[in-house]
């Protein structure tokens, strides 16, 4: 890649490349993909055998596909795999035959209200085949015999999932995840791909407080695999955040916790308040992508899901209308930076005391206001060093002055950085 794009630009490039790809929750289209990103991070790709036991459930059997097709009465292919891999059933049976309208349209699956566009469906755990098709074309159907055709295996195999992780100076550990198992979906999910892709890019050469955890799962039976796997660590995560659906123009939506008031919802609604652009918050509920794993009543850990839009409330959702025309580098720069200042203020955060507690200590005599010098600003500048003042304490975080003053943790973390300077504060343990 061009040293000279924007993180926005490599993302939609990732993007490009992983777009033809089929996925599912198995097989070779799950190992391209992360052979590819590989090539940007040193993830460790894991396999686990079908057949697996993980909690209530179990690791399926692999699917993979060669072709699929259907063949009007007169041997013309209507609908090809190879024009759109969204045209297939995920997780189809094999199928050859020929067959009436009738039968055929048992077999189809349209989206009404959207007549232009292919969905999205899948029978991951319930043996089936089909096809799906704009529902304009479906309804110029005419009768006769059609030959259907799908060149796939479902097989004893492997669940296979991407894992980087970045040890830090402290074993608490800050997860992210995203889900690798949608075909040709591109900001469900290649946009959130993309993102733990450079964020975990952007961490690889710092000098990191906290370790941090890279997950390229398959949707739901991955996070319950990882979890299975690796449940003797989970009480070293400290939060996390689910990332997807992070390319399009949509205002962001953060999804909290289970328990709703952690640091991680504290940090991401206070980066959405700060950040100049629409957002909303709503509260946990028990749909939806991975974070409804990790926060099940036997974890209960501190993760969170923080999209643009939310999941089926934008109208190319789970269709063709997904591609990569939706998603835009301007979309995925400003989703990267807030995950990025999300990290930030996890890496910044800190306990401070004051060296002069009594009463306020003379600004001047030190040269804090030439510290500050003529900004445009310096009226608020003033108003928080007063802040940090007051509130260092060793009981008030960095992130506590922000959300009581009302200022931005950068703000905060710089007048911060001005007063240890001065010898003002010393950074401490928390009380």
């Amino acid at each position: 890649m061009d040293k000279f794009e924007s993180i926005g630009e490599k993302m939609h490039v990732l993007a490009t490349q992983l777009y033809p790809i089929c996925r599912s929750i198995t097989g070779e289209g799950v190992r391209e993909t992360l052979s590819i990103v590989r090539k940007q991070i040193p993830i460790e790709i894991r396999e686990v055998p079908t057949g697996t036991k993980v909690f209530d459930w179990e690791v399926p059997r692999e699917w993979n596909i060669r072709d699929a097709w259907v063949k009007d009465p007169a041997g013309n292919k209507i609908i090809d795999f190879q024009d759109h891999n969204l045209h297939v059933l995920n997780y189809s049976i094999p199928v050859h035959r020929k067959i009436e309208l009738t039968e055929l349209k048992k077999h189809l699956h349209t989206q009404p209200e959207q007549p232009d566009l292919i969905p999205y469906r899948t029978s991951y755990y319930q043996e089936n085949w089909g096809f799906c098709l704009p529902h304009r074309q479906y309804e110029q159907l005419e009768e006769g015999e059609y030959e259907v055709y799908i060149d796939s295996r479902l097989e004893p195999g492997h669940l296979t999932y991407g894992e980087l992780y970045l040890p830090g100076k402290t074993s608490e550990e800050i997860i992210f995840s995203a889900h690798v198992c949608h075909p040709s979906l591109a900001n469900d999910n290649l946009s959130g791909i993309g993102l733990i892709t450079f964020l975990a890019h952007s961490l690889l050469s710092e000098d990191r407080q906290f370790s941090y955890r890279f997950l390229f799962i398959p949707g739901t039976i991955g996070s319950i695999t990882w979890l299975a796997l690796n449940e003797d660590i989970t009480a070293r995560i400290k939060g996390g955040l689910v990332a997807s659906l992070v390319g399009d123009p949509g205002d962001f939506t953060y999804k909290k916790s289970r328990q709703g008031n952690t640091l991680i919802d504290r940090m991401v609604t206070h980066v959405l308040k700060h950040s100049g652009t629409g957002y909303r918050i709503i509260d946990f509920f028990p749909y939806g992508y991975d974070e409804r794993q990790f926060c099940s009543p036997g974890f209960d850990l501190a993760v969170g899901n923080l999209t643009r839009s939310q999941f089926g409330q934008y109208p190319e959702y789970h269709t063709s209308g997904d591609n990569l025309e939706l998603i835009r580098p301007e979309y995925l720069e400003a989703s990267f930076q807030v995950y990025r200042q999300i990290v930030d203020i996890l890496e910044q955060d800190g306990y401070y005391e004051s060296k002069n507690p009594k009463c306020e200590p003379q600004l001047g005599k030190r040269g804090l206001y030439d510290a500050i010098g003529g900004e445009s600003d310096r009226k608020e500048l003033q108003m928080a060093m007063l802040w940090v003042l007051n509130l260092a304490d060793g009981q008030h975080s960095l992130l506590d002055m922000a959300e009581r003053s009302g200022y931005s943790f950068e703000l905060i973390n710089r007048i911060s950085k001005i007063l240890v300077e001065k010898e003002l504060l010393g950074k401490c343990v928390a009380k």
